[in-house]
């Protein structure tokens, strides 16, 4: 009927110290993410493909931190706590959701970036607002398709032994270890699905990049060049960070190495949303001339504080 989950074991004041650290990110990534939401939907020169692409990013992100940070800063508190079976596969739910739609956003706004670089003439013609509208809300749907997917491949588990789950949430390693029927169904399923969620988009962004970067080198003027890379390079340092967690959690897991997990699956779940609006958007000039106009005091403040 319900899970144990042990969460970050230790003393009661390193465990106040990893709350305060964790609900300060929580806090400035929900306030962060839910800025470019807002700066996108209200300012029309924001309402392009590549800026529409990063507020659905933030939107996965806020469903992302909402869906784990909670419970996890509850287990922080109590040293541990129960969920119940429903919450628990619920929770699982949501995270194989996001998880996916991120993978698939990214790998939507690669291929942005690649139609702007590498056909910079067909770039109107081709990413209308009903093709990059069709994009965001395929990307969605696929991914809470495989969500559910997911969740009904891990509720047809046999626990049959111990309840206690050694992580911080409601994640596919910790519950395949609590197992006693056999796992290879679950896993094959698995397999199966990071090939469109994981493999292919991975695949994809390398070879659009690759293309991406010739067609940079080709451009004449360094001005111009360096201009082209810095509109990919915030996206590629996301990229990177996000698939290296996925791919150390999921398809190299630390097995029997509890904390090491737990480390690794507070990257992607905790920490990979708020640098997601710090790299692509609070260094970004279109972004703080649309902050400006909004929030007339903010352009005083940042000269102060240097930012």
């Amino acid at each position: 009927m319900e899970f144990i989950l042990l969460g970050f074991r230790g003393s009661p004041q390193r465990r106040i110290l990893i709350f305060c650290l964790i609900f300060v990110v929580f806090c400035f990534t929900i306030f962060g993410n839910l800025l470019i939401v807002f700066l996108v939907s209200i300012n029309k020169s924001l309402q392009t493909p590549m800026y529409f692409f990063i507020s659905q990013l933030s939107i996965s992100d806020i469903s992302l931190a909402s869906d784990i940070v909670p419970n996890m800063l509850h287990l922080l508190l109590n040293n541990g706590g129960a969920i119940t079976y429903i919450g628990c596969m619920a929770q699982f739910n949501f995270l194989c959701a996001t998880e996916a739609t991120e993978c698939l956003l990214l790998t939507v706004m690669t291929y942005d970036r690649y139609v702007a670089i590498c056909n910079p003439l067909r770039y109107t013609s081709i990413m209308t607002t009903a093709y990059w509208v069709r994009l965001s809300v395929g990307s969605w749907l696929i991914s809470l398709c495989n969500g559910l997917a997911n969740t009904l491949a891990v509720s047809r588990l046999k626990i049959c032994g111990s309840n206690v789950i050694d992580h911080v949430f409601c994640d596919l390693v910790p519950l395949e270890e609590l197992a006693c029927s056999d796992t290879f169904p679950i896993k094959l399923q698995m397999f199966l699905l990071s090939i469109p969620f994981l493999i292919t988009p991975s695949i994809i962004i390398v070879i659009s990049y690759v293309k991406i970067i010739r067609a940079i080198l080709r451009i004449p003027t360094n001005i111009s060049r360096r201009k082209a890379f810095s509109t990919c390079s915030s996206h590629l340092i996301v990229v990177s960070i996000f698939y290296w967690t996925i791919f150390s959690v999921y398809i190299l897991p630390t097995k029997g190495n509890a904390e090491v997990n737990k480390s690794l699956s507070l990257l992607y779940t905790v920490f990979t949303p708020l640098i997601n609006p710090i790299i692509y958007s609070f260094k970004n000039t279109d972004i703080k001339k649309a902050a400006e106009k909004v929030f007339p005091n903010r352009k005083g403040i940042c000269k102060s504080s240097n930012c």
